[in-house]
């Protein structure tokens, strides 16, 4: 089998977006606007007519996910190699605390692919664990999967599946929260139909 879409979703705003902290691994929850924002994508995103949602497993993208396999009547996997960037010593941290510990850090982080937050991990190691989930589910499904995970990963994946040089991945702005990106095959080449998409609600 083989795909012929491919939606990544990021989920919903959490209490540590409402309050400018870096998320990584931690296990932050939705804030009520976060799951009004998932609720007003659900029709949207149910005319993709995903097979299946695979999300990551931190609570805010399962949340997420469960908003619209719930309303859409969709299975739901979890995978947790769609975690986000795990950014080590830097989680639970504003990016002015980590300036002030680690200066000049933060613009290398948003610049270079390759560069790793002490003890955590780079966007290329996020990508590559993020395209396996990919390639399975392109091995075992044919029209579309919807995939639930955060900013960071739907970055660094988009960068990936387009093949695009490391040094290029930062020229991909960031994903807001509950927008989502769009690919579609042609040629058994992944081509990018739309990227940071949502609704205006």
């Amino acid at each position: 089998m083989a795909l012929s879409r491919l939606v990544l979703w990021r989920h919903g705003e959490t209490d540590y977006n409402a309050t400018g902290r870096l998320q990584g691994h931690l296990d932050s929850a939705l804030t009520e606007t976060g799951l009004n924002q998932a609720r007003f994508a659900v029709p949207v995103l149910a005319g993709f007519e995903p097979e299946i949602v695979v999300a990551s497993d931190l609570q805010r993208a399962r949340d997420t996910a469960r908003v619209f396999t719930t309303s859409a009547d969709v299975p739901l996997r979890i995978d947790e190699r769609l975690r986000e960037t795990h950014l080590g010593k830097w989680q639970g941290l504003t990016t002015a605390e980590v300036e002030q510990e680690w200066p000049g850090a933060v613009t290398v982080w948003r610049t270079d692919p390759t560069y790793t937050p002490p003890d955590g991990e780079s966007r290329v190691e996020v990508a590559e664990r993020a395209i396996r989930v990919v390639h399975e589910v392109d091995a075992e499904f044919s029209e579309t999967v919807l995939l639930c995970a955060h900013g960071g990963l739907i970055s660094a994946l988009t960068g990936r599946l387009l093949d695009l040089p490391v040094e290029n991945w930062s020229q991909l702005g960031g994903i807001s929260n509950c927008h989502w990106t769009v690919f579609t095959r042609r040629n058994d080449r992944w081509r990018l139909s739309s990227y940071n998409a949502g609704t205006t609600r």
